[in-house]
């Protein structure tokens, strides 16, 4: 909910309601759903209508017909919980992934380790920034994992709420932070949210750094992050 709050609901894990409608498996399986379809089901993506007690523990849909997805926080909350575990075990140096969500604890020997950022239209594992990192989260989203294409137009995985649609501002963002919980979920929300007004976000919130891969492809870093991030190629257009 806060993370749906900074980002004026872009992130929003009741988008369930559009589970199904979309499939970015594989190019071939690709669907384009019937407009008339995501309208009925838009009315049912509102992240204020999930009712949340924290003391009792619960969550509850207020409304028929809506559901709960995780997949733009969830692997960055199994990171957590893992991070959490690995140190009550008295561990210091690690580094855990999942997806395009990872945690770096401590060090690699005399140095921190170094991460990368893969170039959005590039070939696969073709990186176009890197950076040292440590006792930091560092998440990753971005048009390019899962999507198809059909007459020449791009369809991904990164649903807008709003349309009900692939969200078309930004090609990848990638997000710094104290958490992966938060790392994950800001990386959904500043993709949808687009450039400018994600990185203004970015730079209001405490522990936040973050690099913008636009839909024009330009190329924006954060205050904290300039001067630290290497950029060892730009990304082709």
């Amino acid at each position: 909910q806060e993370v749906s709050d900074w980002t004026e609901g872009k992130f929003d894990v009741t988008f369930g309601a559009l589970s199904g409608i979309w499939k970015f498996d594989h190019d071939m399986d690709g669907q384009i759903p019937d407009r008339s379809e995501i309208a009925d089901r838009l009315p049912l993506i509102d992240y204020r209508a999930l009712r949340v007690d924290d003391r009792a523990g619960t969550a509850e849909l207020t409304r028929p017909g809506m559901k709960v997805h995780l997949g733009g926080i969830g692997k960055g909350y199994a990171i957590d919980r893992a991070v959490t575990i690995l140190r009550e075990a008295v561990q210091t140096n690690f580094m855990i992934q999942s997806g395009g969500d990872l945690f770096i604890a401590g060090r690699r020997g005399d140095r921190p380790s170094g991460v990368g950022i893969e170039d959005p239209r590039g070939a696969p594992n073709t990186l176009f920034a890197a950076i040292e990192i440590t006792d930091a989260a560092f998440s990753t989203s971005g048009d390019y994992e899962r999507f198809f294409i059909r007459d020449g137009r791009m369809y991904h995985h990164i649903i807008h709420p709003d349309t009900g649609e692939p969200a078309m501002g930004s090609r990848s963002v990638t997000i710094m932070a104290k958490t992966a919980t938060m790392s994950d979920g800001l990386s959904t929300g500043v993709f949808i949210l687009g450039a400018e007004k994600g990185m203004a976000l970015i730079e209001r919130l405490a522990d936040v750094e973050g690099v913008i891969v636009s839909a024009g492809n330009e190329v924006n870093v954060s205050s904290g992050l300039k001067g630290r991030l290497a950029l060892l190629s730009a990304p082709p257009k």
